[in-house]
């Protein structure tokens, strides 16, 4: 009786070390997948199709935040982006949601970071949390002192402060 009693426990807690084990295995680490670019709605978000089939997915571009499409160099960071991912295919990793349950992700196309090189070239921001520099504030920096892209106005009003003064843009 004495070892029935204890048969049981070892598999009572095998049992749940394996179930502990395969739930960690299923939630861990970030999705990676290949897909092609089908549609640029702004400068920061973009529609793929996953290589190995599925349905179409809108992503925001996680650490970045470009200008609303109805504000200034909104259009111009938008073409910027289409110019260099649509069509193509690139690498997305799927990073979370944000509050408003997007899709967040890091995209590169090749091995270049879509998100750096958008904000290396002055086409958005990197996004900061409160009072943290962001993923991509080196770039920021650079652009700034170059004066490129949208920094070309030093005047140029980040998109949370246009959407507190404008509200969000209509029919984009």
């Amino acid at each position: 009786m004495q070892l029935q009693k204890y048969s049981l426990r070892a598999l009572v807690a095998v049992g749940l070390t394996a179930g502990l084990f395969i739930s960690q295995t299923v939630t861990t680490g970030p999705t990676v997948y290949l897909a092609d670019v089908t549609h640029v709605h702004d400068g920061d978000s973009l529609w793929v199709r996953p290589l190995g089939g599925g349905e179409r997915q809108r992503l925001r571009l996680d650490g970045i935040d470009a200008p609303e499409i109805c504000q200034a160099d909104g259009a111009a960071a938008r073409d910027r982006l289409a110019a260099m991912v649509l069509q193509r295919q690139v690498r997305v990793e799927v990073t979370g949601q944000d509050r408003y349950r997007r899709t967040l992700a890091r995209v590169w196309l090749g091995g270049d970071d879509v998100q750096a090189t958008l904000v290396a070239q002055g086409w958005a921001w990197s996004y900061r949390g409160r009072d943290q520099a962001g993923p991509y504030d080196r770039e920021e920096r650079l652009a700034r002192r170059q004066g490129r892209g949208l920094f070309a106005d030093p005047q140029a009003e980040p998109p949370g402060d246009f959407r507190r003064r404008h509200g969000p843009c209509t029919n984009d």
